[in-house]
């Protein structure tokens, strides 16, 4: 593909990109100035990589509200140094007060996870999930239902990796300041187009903390 090829190919997308700023302008022609001078977002949003799935479009935020990390299957993994920094940086700089792991239902990841088959490289990425697996493999085992089996296992995983957010030491240790962060689980439904709370946050460590030496907030 030739230079001009490769611009054409974009073409739509800059145009979208300056109607958009032409829009935003027009609401307040000190929008973008008063952009550039920081970001103070409340929210840091884990989610998949989904392109059906955009973060600030399902929760209705704006540019500056909330700081998004996206992965295969939204996982929280203790080896992810990408992950680990963005979580720091959101912690310890931003100070955001509420983190949010975002699974969706009809995750193409959580789907492949569940099977039998290798996919390559991806599939040292989706142990992570069939770890989830093994761990409810009782209650999944119980549910004949495919579809259905595959959507609990998506909230399994979503529950799963708050509890991974909750293991690492940059949320230990903001526990232990003043005002730390609140950790959630949601489930986004792309059939409904609406969000679910798996109400998962608040106690998840306190049967694992004489094991990861979580501490419970001031």
């Amino acid at each position: 593909m030739n230079s001009t090829e490769n611009q054409s190919s974009l073409h739509s997308l800059f145009e979208n990109n300056k109607q958009w700023v032409s829009g935003k302008l027009s609401e307040d022609q000190n929008y973008f100035s008063n952009l550039a001078k920081g970001q103070q977002p409340r929210y840091l949003y884990i989610g998949c990589s989904d392109s059906r799935v955009p973060a600030s479009g399902i929760t209705g935020t704006n540019p500056g509200e909330m700081f998004v990390h996206r992965n295969i299957a939204n996982l929280v993994v203790n080896t992810d140094l990408n992950l680990l920094s963005v979580l720091q940086y959101a912690v310890e700089v931003l100070k955001v007060q509420d983190i949010m792991v975002v699974g969706h239902y009809g995750c193409g990841g959580v789907a492949a996870a569940a099977g039998n088959k290798q996919y390559g490289l991806i599939d040292n990425w989706l142990v992570n999930i069939r770890n989830v697996v093994r761990t409810h493999e009782a209650e999944l085992s119980g549910i004949s239902n495919e579809q259905e089996r595959l959507r609990r296992l998506v909230e399994l995983n979503v529950i799963e990796q708050v509890r991974n957010l909750a293991k690492t030491n940059i949320i230990q240790n903001a526990m232990k300041g003043d005002n730390p962060p609140r950790l959630h689980g949601l489930v986004y439904d792309i059939a409904e187009g609406l969000l679910k709370d798996l109400n998962v946050g608040g106690n998840l460590m306190q049967d694992l903390s004489h094991i990861y030496n979580a501490e419970a907030g001031h």
